[in-house]
């Protein structure tokens, strides 16, 4: 799935100071959830349209205007109660387009489907309401696919972190089965005596070209998706092959001496579960960067 949200989904929200005990009423000319897009309004102006959205704008009426307070604290409760409910029946509605009407599966499991109702009912926005839907199918298909650690992980993500995920997923190589994911990101050869002064025996990728610099990694790593330290593989023979899965290419990596060794930032058990909602997308440039830069030590087919 490619994570891009439409510009309606997410307000540009233009900071603007307020004066400190200033109380602030809507425009009688310009309601506040009027027809107007509230994407470029002020700070103001959208606070206002989401007090009133959400049942909180008591406050900027006249006092002679005001429900009683019990009677707004169950409209919002109410208002709460509903768009949890047309979130869930968006969710369910998108979700049964990835399930199958004759594929035969073991039960699904009702405890986990209470738990994922209780965390993406509050989700409105229509990109994550795709994964989420994504993430129900998956289950109900195959029961067991997402844990509910991955669930309250994934329920905390914004879309820009979601996108990020996405991002490392376009550079990232699995094996065959897609249970080990990995971004690659150099190769060296083990120092001996007769290579050591060799300039070059240790190559590094810049995955800051492909669009994944080591911030993203570390926020990557603050949301369990991936390991925050490199890891390596295990010293390969001369002519050795390790075989990868990019985003559905089948690539070769062929050790060209002994002791070679492939260095990379592994997904944990929560990523790789959720790089499962991403499709295919490979970054050809990456791809090529992977195939030059590690020349030294591996020839790359496929």
């Amino acid at each position: 799935m490619h994570l891009v949200s439409n510009s309606t989904e997410q307000n540009h929200i233009i900071e603007h100071p307020v004066a400190q005990n200033t109380k602030v009423a809507p425009k009688h000319d310009e309601p506040a959830t009027g027809s107007k897009s509230s994407a470029n309004a002020s700070s103001q102006r959208q606070l206002l349209v989401l007090a009133k959205k959400f049942s909180l704008n008591a406050a900027f009426l006249p006092e002679n205007k005001q429900a009683p307070l019990e009677d707004r604290a169950y409209r919002r409760k109410k208002l709460d109660e509903l768009r949890k409910q047309q979130n869930m029946e968006a969710i369910v509605l998108r979700a049964i387009q990835y399930c199958s009407d004759e594929t035969i599966t073991d039960r699904a499991d009702q405890d986990w489907f209470s738990s994922f109702v209780t965390l993406a009912e509050g989700i409105s926005n229509k990109s994550m309401q795709e994964l989420w839907a994504k993430i129900l199918a998956g289950e109900v298909s195959q029961p067991g696919s997402f844990s509910l650690k991955t669930l309250q992980t994934f329920r905390t993500m914004s879309i820009t972190e979601a996108k990020l995920l996405a991002k490392a997923c376009s550079l990232a190589m699995a094996d065959a089965r897609k249970k080990n994911i990995r971004v690659i990101s150099g190769a060296y050869q083990v120092p001996k005596l007769f290579n050591f002064f060799n300039k070059q025996r240790q190559q590094r990728l810049d995955l800051n070209q492909a669009g994944l610099n080591y911030a993203d990694i570390l926020t990557l790593a603050d949301n369990h998706l991936v390991f925050e330290q490199e890891t390596e593989s295990h010293p390969l023979t001369k002519g050795e092959k390790l075989q990868f899965n990019y985003n559905g290419k089948q690539l070769s990596f062929i050790a060209k001496k002994a002791d070679c060794i492939l260095t990379f930032y592994k997904f944990t058990p929560i990523g790789t579960e959720l790089a499962h909602l991403i499709a295919d997308n490979q970054d050809e440039s990456y791809l090529s960067a992977v195939k030059t830069q590690l020349s030294e030590n591996f020839v790359i087919e496929g």
